[in-house]
């Protein structure tokens, strides 16, 4: 369904890791910087990082509400310039316990 617009925080089912809204609503900034490839990219869950270049584009995932159905999964990658902001970009903020 398409809905034209963001939708509320917790109104989808959360996902395997209890986690809602992960595709669709709005891009999600990643601290990555882009890279055409997972070649050579860390195993260990620590951000892939280029020294040097705090402009390089930044690493975007899950599909935003204006895009085709099919780029709203996390698999789905895009770039952009850290400095962009817009209504089809967010964040997340994790915590850990």
């Amino acid at each position: 369904m398409y809905r034209e617009e963001t939708t509320p925080v917790g109104i989808f089912p959360a996902n395997a890791f209890g986690l809602h809204d992960m595709h669709g609503n709005v891009w999600e900034w990643c601290l990555d910087h882009w890279h055409d490839s997972y070649e050579n990219a860390p195993t260990d869950g620590r951000a892939w990082l280029l020294e040097d270049t705090p402009h390089f584009p930044r690493l975007l995932r899950g599909g935003a509400w204006n895009k085709d159905p099919w780029t709203c999964r996390s698999a789905y990658r895009d770039r952009d310039n850290p400095s962009t902001r817009n209504k089809f970009i967010g964040f997340r903020i994790v915590c850990e316990l």
